[in-house]
C-alpha cells in the first residue's frame, strides 16, 4: 500500500472518530449505494448521513474541500437516492475533510453540501 493510500486510511480513520464524537453512528464504512462507493454510511439523529472522506496533505489548490468536483457531487447524489429509494425519509450529503498543518490535522465537518432531503 502507498503513502497515498495509508493517508486516505488513517484520514477515513480520523473522520470517523470524529463523527462519532458529535453523536453520529456509523452504519457502514467503505460500501457501495446506488453502484456508487461510499466511504461512510451514518445516523444522525433522524437522518442517514452519506459522508465523503477528502485528505489533503497541504491546503493549496484550494484544499480538500475543493475535491469533491461536479461528478463526485453526482455520485453522491445518485448514492442517497439508493438510500431514499429504500425508505429512508431523511438522507443528507456531507464531506469531512482532513488537512495537515503545521499544527497538525485540520478536521472540518462540511453539513448538507449537496443535497438535504
Amino acid at each position: 500500500m502507498g503513502n497515498a493510500a495509508r493517508h486516505g486510511r488513517a484520514a477515513e480513520a480520523l473522520a470517523v472518530a470524529y463523527l462519532e464524537l458529535v453523536g453520529f453512528q456509523v452504519v457502514a464504512r467503505n460500501t457501495r449505494l446506488g453502484g456508487v462507493e461510499v466511504d461512510v454510511v451514518a445516523r444522525d439523529r433522524e437522518a442517514h448521513v452519506v459522508v465523503e472522506v477528502k485528505f489533503r496533505a497541504r491546503s493549496d489548490f484550494g484544499g480538500a474541500a475543493a475535491a469533491v468536483d461536479r461528478g463526485k457531487r453526482e455520485r453522491l447524489v445518485r448514492a442517497a437516492s439508493s438510500l431514499l429509494a429504500r425508505g429512508h425519509e431523511r438522507v443528507r450529503i456531507d464531506v469531512v475533510t482532513v488537512e495537515l498543518s503545521p499544527e497538525g490535522a485540520d478536521v472540518r465537518h462540511h453539513r448538507g453540501v449537496v443535497s438535504d432531503r
